[in-house]
């Protein structure tokens, strides 16, 4: 990108109708070895949208035969992650002793709680030929009376996410409820999550949430008198029945909840707490996190 990271404030006033957009987001890109990521949140100017406190869309990413996606073991704490695939295939793995592919539509979500260790590979079948990867990877901020809760690892195949169609617009609630359904993936506070897929003209009314973050994973819409161009994120502000417009073919995910807290934030871990930020740091370079059994040998060090 020949700007990788931009964020523009739109300032309404009587000469200019901004509709309920409050900030216009653009990713910054970030190489993750071989392959790079749109980073949508945190930003310098929004830490969260609700429980959300991270947002990475991947890809497409296309690798020849022989390569791939190879993200050695690593921790987390106070969060759940959340992962969602458009195309391709991921191997989870973790130190509960889970291992998982994850495929188009199903929904991953890791608790890590106390804390917990995973991976993030694929499997020989898939490396075997070129290959493209292309999805989301979300993470949510555990509220502070549940931080330290147990980790959990929980998959949704596809079929279990419930789908429907609004006014001609394929959607599917994958956290939260809208459009008179609700979601079986667990949730620890307010949190709405969907995705929908626009062909050119059609439109959607948006379901509220305290907070909502709308991205533009393909396409583009237009919200009022605004555009919302490919791969940028719009926070929305607390108007109701906020309506937008492909001007192309679209894909959508909406993201929001509840406000939370600020949170620290450091490499893997997020917390209420900067003194948890810094024991967690400890505990990896110590060795005291456990292992990802069938994944022992490698690890990512902690950045010094």
């Amino acid at each position: 990108m020949s700007n990788p990271t931009k964020s523009l404030v739109l300032e309404c006033n009587i000469a200019q109708s901004c509709g309920a957009i409050e900030l216009l987001i653009e990713p910054k890109e970030k190489d993750l070895g071989g392959f790079s990521v749109r980073r949508v949140l945190p930003t310098k100017e929004r830490q969260m949208v609700g429980p959300w406190i991270f947002f990475d869309h991947m890809g497409p990413a296309r690798f020849p035969a022989g390569d791939g996606i190879n993200v050695r073991p690593h921790p987390h704490i106070n969060l759940a992650t959340v992962t969602y695939l458009f195309e391709g295939e991921l191997l989870h793995r973790d130190s509960l002793g889970n291992r998982q592919p994850i495929k188009p539509g199903d929904i991953n979500l890791m608790v890590a709680g106390k804390g917990i260790v995973h991976s993030e590979r694929e499997r020989p079948e898939v490396t075997a030929s070129d290959h493209t990867l292309h999805g989301l990877q979300l993470w949510l901020a555990l509220p502070e009376a549940k931080e330290e809760m147990a980790p959990a690892f929980i998959h949704y195949p596809g079929e279990m996410i419930p789908a429907t169609v609004v006014d001609g617009v394929p959607v599917r609630v994958i956290m939260g409820s809208a459009f008179g359904l609700t979601s079986p993936v667990d949730v620890f506070s307010d949190t709405l999550y969907l995705e929908a897929h626009l062909q050119p003209g059609q439109s959607l009314t948006l379901p509220h949430a305290e907070e909502r973050g709308l991205y533009v994973a393909q396409g583009s819409l237009v919200a009022g008198d605004t555009d919302i161009p490919q791969f940028t994120m719009a926070v929305l502000g607390p108007e109701p029945d906020v309506e937008v417009v492909a001007k192309e073919e679209t894909r959508i995910a909406l993201i929001g909840g509840e406000p939370f807290s600020p949170r620290y934030m450091e490499w893997n871990f997020v917390s209420s707490r900067a003194e948890r930020i810094e024991q967690a740091k400890s505990d990896w370079k110590a060795g005291r996190f456990p292992v990802v059994p069938g994944d022992e040998v490698e690890f990512i060090p902690l950045p010094e």
